[in-house]
């Protein structure tokens, strides 16, 4: 199953356009996902909820946090994360980090509207908070690319014993290499 490198996680974190999507738990034991703006520094995973989200409610609640950034056109990249989200500042401190929520609508809109994006939403309070990916389960996935085989694309679990993609991914890794996951 293709996965992507330390580098191609990195260059694909911070190509502009990604949006994360956030997982957490309501009080009432609910999903909710949401998708939002984010952006990835220092290897971690940064974005900024506003005060009366229902996202950062839950995660003031309970940290523990379910992400997944992926594109639409091939090689169909994906990033999943399941970790802990650490406050960094909170709702009242966005003078503090302006140059941070400056570089996050960077990433969505033009260089020459990102001011005045800031500007006209300042007065809606945000907290900042980040996913550090080493202290969290990281998985990642992609399509092959160049001369990749095409066999193998899925964890061997979803090859079901006996079946014709069973067959090719074992021809593709070599004879007596493949052994299905019970």
């Amino acid at each position: 199953m293709p996965k992507l490198t330390a580098q191609e996680i990195e260059v694909f974190l911070t190509e502009s356009g990604h949006l994360v999507r956030i997982g957490t738990i309501d009080k009432d034991g609910w999903p909710r996902v949401v998708p939002t703006w984010f952006t990835f520094r220092d290897g971690q995973i940064w974005f900024t909820p506003r005060q009366e989200s229902a996202f950062l409610a839950n995660l003031r609640r309970e940290p523990r946090v379910a992400l997944s950034i992926d594109e639409e056109p091939l090689p169909y990249r994906k990033i999943t994360v399941q970790g802990t989200a650490r406050l960094v500042h909170d709702v009242g401190d966005d003078d503090v980090w302006r140059d941070q929520y400056r570089a996050i609508a960077g990433r969505y809109i033009p260089d020459e509207a990102v001011e005045a994006y800031v500007t006209d939403t300042i007065d809606q309070p945000r907290a900042l908070l980040t996913v550090p990916l080493d202290s969290s389960r990281v998985s990642t996935w992609r399509m092959p690319v160049g001369d990749e085989k095409a066999t193998g694309i899925w964890a061997k679990r979803y090859y079901l014993p006996g079946t014709k993609m069973e067959a090719l991914a074992a021809r593709a890794e070599g004879p007596g290499s493949y052994v299905p996951n019970p």
